[in-house]
C-alpha cells in the first residue's frame, strides 16, 4: 500500500497552492494533479488516503472522475469541491458515496479537518480488509478435517460429541483441533468464533 495521502484534483493552480499550503500547515501528506486524467493515470488499488476534487474542471470532470473511480472500485473516499450553482449536483454524488462536498470560498479549518476524517475512514476500511483477508489465508490453509472439527467447535460441540459425530478417537480429534487453532492463530474456541464473526 502507497503511504496514505490527500490527493488534490484542481485545474486551477491558485486553489491548488492555497489547498496544498493549508496541509502543509496542518502536516497533512499530500498530492496534487492538475487534471482528472493525471490522478486517474496515478491512481492505482493501493492509493490509499483520500481525494479532494473540483467537481468542474476541463477535460475529464470531477464527477466523470468519480464514476470512473467507482468503476474502478475504489474505496477511497471522496471531497468535491463545488462552485455555487453545484449543490444539488454535489448532494446527488453524497447519494452515490463522496464522502462530502465543500462549497467554494472554503472554510480551510472545516476542509482540512474533513479531510483527516476521510483519511482516518480510508485507513480503518484497509485494516479491516486486511484483516479479512488475513483470515481468508488462514482458513485456506486448513485441511478438510480441521475445517469439520472447526465448524462442530462454533457449534459448541465437545471433543467427545465431535469424535462420535465424525466416527474418529477423541485423541484425533484433540490433534486436528490443536492443528486448527495454531493455524488459526486463537487459543480458544471463544477466540475462534470472534475472529470469523461476520
Amino acid at each position: 500500500m502507497n503511504a496514505p495521502q490527500a490527493h488534490l484534483v484542481d485545474d486551477d493552480d491558485a486553489i491548488r497552492d492555497a489547498l496544498a499550503w493549508l496541509l502543509k500547515s496542518r502536516g497533512i501528506p499530500y498530492a496534487t494533479y492538475d487534471s482528472a486524467e493525471s490522478f486517474l493515470a496515478a491512481w492505482t488499488p493501493a492509493t490509499s488516503g483520500c481525494v479532494v476534487l473540483d467537481m468542474r474542471m476541463t477535460g475529464i470532470s470531477g464527477l466523470d472522475c468519480f464514476d470512473q473511480l467507482l468503476e474502478r472500485k475504489s474505496m477511497l473516499p471522496v471531497i468535491f469541491l463545488t462552485g455555487h450553482g453545484d449543490v444539488p449536483l454535489a448532494v446527488s454524488t453524497l447519494k452515490k458515496g463522496a464522502f462530502d462536498f465543500f462549497e467554494k470560498p472554503l472554510n480551510d479549518n472545516e476542509l482540512a479537518t474533513r479531510i483527516e476524517e476521510a483519511m482516518g475512514l480510508d485507513a480503518g476500511q484497509r485494516a479491516a480488509n486486511a484483516t479479512v483477508d488475513s483470515v481468508k489465508a488462514r482458513i485456506s490453509t486448513l485441511t478438510t478435517r480441521e475445517r469439520q472439527i472447526m465448524e462442530l467447535v462454533l457449534l459448541g460441540k465437545f471433543n467427545k460429541v465431535i469424535a462420535d459425530e465424525l466416527n474418529i478417537s477423541m485423541r484425533t480429534v484433540e490433534v486436528h483441533r490443536a492443528n486448527l487453532f495454531d493455524k488459526m492463530k486463537v487459543k480458544t474456541a471463544v477466540e475462534l468464533a470472534n475472529l470469523l464473526k461476520p
